[in-house]
């Protein structure tokens, strides 16, 4: 259901950039997420961003893993070239694919159950190996696939859609990124379209691994079991006569604020956010200012957007690596695999 051929309609008056490609050229399927899911506005800004960036599509490799957020690569690009890999995967499959073409535009899409849990690992050494990839991290705070339970994200004290409160620590994701040595961090939120776009053209174009977590509501767990006219309540006192789901139809939630301001967000489920916008003078530059500025904002209870660290300090991994200028896949086969006469004569130093 992630694969509903677009209509391939173009009205001639839409704008073209330096390629002669119009927006509609860079989007993918229609959408199968639910209606007003943030990840569908993180789509349209991703969308936006290649668009602005005069990028031509097949030079544009999409990875991916498991979950709602690893869907989004289906919506956009579709003549891009794709791999949805296994859960928690895609930061590996990504890395590779980074080291056999480094002429590629890479670009991973995952979620917070995908990288935070079953795919951590993957993500920590992808951040110190520091491939070309702009790692999107759409982040939710629940396995949505799996009907909403908590993912390593979920703020202590929140509640889940059965009215179970969360007691465990969070993982800040971009806390984690500062961490290890990412040289490009960034946090927005799905509705900030003015904001998040900039971002996703400045990870695109940075050399090296880009890191941007992006808050993105999940419009599908708001719905409480204490009623009566609950979709739990109902299916637990009624005949099924045939499996039928429906999910609530929500408005995108969009936010617009200047930088240094603080911005309360209602999500659908009642609650609130408070994001913070880096100051224009914010020096993005000092990774412990960055983490210091995060977690000061975050002890009363704002969560700070923008660029939040960028450094240019760590060779990425084709520089680590040693390897060739040119991309692997464009080597003659004679040179990739040398034959078995210089194959015995490796397998001699080991004997």
């Amino acid at each position: 259901m992630s694969y509903i051929t677009k209509p391939k309609v173009h009205h001639p008056s839409l704008k073209r950039n330096a390629i002669g490609l119009t927006r509609r050229d860079y989007e993918g399927s229609l959408t199968t997420l639910c209606a007003g899911c943030g990840h569908d506005s993180i789509t349209a800004a991703i969308i936006q961003a290649f668009w602005e960036l005069d990028v031509e599509p097949h030079k544009v490799a999409k990875m991916s893993g498991i979950g709602c957020s690893s869907k989004t690569p289906a919506y956009f690009l579709r003549e891009a070239h794709g791999f949805n890999s296994v859960h928690g995967r895609m930061p590996s499959v990504a890395t590779g694919a980074a080291a056999a073409n480094r002429e590629m535009m890479m670009i991973g899409i995952s979620g917070d159950g995908d990288s935070l849990s079953i795919g951590l690992g993957q993500l920590c050494h992808a951040m110190r190996r520091n491939p070309n990839l702009l790692y999107v991290l759409e982040n939710n705070g629940v396995y949505g696939l799996t009907k909403g339970q908590f993912s390593a994200s979920a703020d202590p004290g929140s509640t889940s859609k059965r009215g179970e409160p969360n007691t465990m620590a969070s993982i800040d994701s971009v806390l984690l990124a500062l961490n290890l040595g990412a040289t490009f961090v960034a946090r927005s939120f799905s509705g900030d379209k003015e904001q998040l776009v900039p971002i996703l053209k400045a990870g695109l174009a940075h050399k090296g691994f880009a890191f941007v977590d992006v808050i993105s509501p999940c419009v599908t767990f708001n719905d409480h079991v204490g009623s009566t006219k609950s979709y739990a309540y109902t299916r637990k006192h009624q005949i099924e006569v045939v499996h039928a789901d429906m999910i609530i139809p929500r408005d995108e939630i969009t936010a617009q604020y200047a930088a240094g301001e603080v911005h309360r967000v209602q999500l659908h489920d009642d609650s609130w956010i408070m994001l913070r916008k880096v100051e224009d003078d914010y020096d993005p530059t000092d990774r412990d200012r960055a983490y210091a500025h995060i977690r000061a904002h975050q002890r009363v209870g704002e969560v700070p957007t923008g660029l939040l660290y960028v450094g240019t300090d760590l060779a990425d991994m084709h520089e680590q690596m040693g390897t060739i200028p040119e991309a692997l896949t464009d080597l003659p086969f004679e040179d990739l695999c040398p034959g078995d006469a210089a194959l015995q004569k490796l397998q001699e130093r080991f004997r």
